[in-house]
């Protein structure tokens, strides 16, 4: 999926064929933004003026916005493999959160 992206967050791009219309919200954030649109163009504006009053709204009422990602997250693997990720990550020298990083990362730099 394409993604518009604006300070930080990402916004979906989804067709309404019964409204005729475009829309969607901020991603990956747990707070529910929307926008809409007639336009590829419009919508991207309308999601960069959605980003722009969720922040003002969270600034004007003192709470912190969510932020689309964190830098970390829960895996649940199984104890099996939970043990063996951990004792290929020692063999090589890693903790078992570098030995994670550097996986993730070469695969996703593969992709890109």
């Amino acid at each position: 999926m394409k993604y518009f992206n604006y300070k930080g967050y990402q916004g979906s791009v989804k067709v309404s064929v019964e409204d005729n219309c475009l829309h969607g919200k901020i991603e990956h954030i747990s707070d529910l933004v929307n926008y809409e649109a007639e336009t590829v163009e419009q919508l991207a504006q309308e999601f960069k003026l959605a980003v722009d009053s969720y922040l003002n709204t969270c600034k004007e009422m003192g709470i912190e916005p969510k932020k689309p990602f964190k830098g970390s997250f829960n895996v649940r693997i199984g104890q099996e493999l939970h043990e063996k990720a951990v004792k290929r990550a020692g063999e090589i020298g890693k903790t078992l959160n570098d030995y994670i990083k550097d996986i993730v990362n070469k695969d996703t730099a593969s992709h890109i």
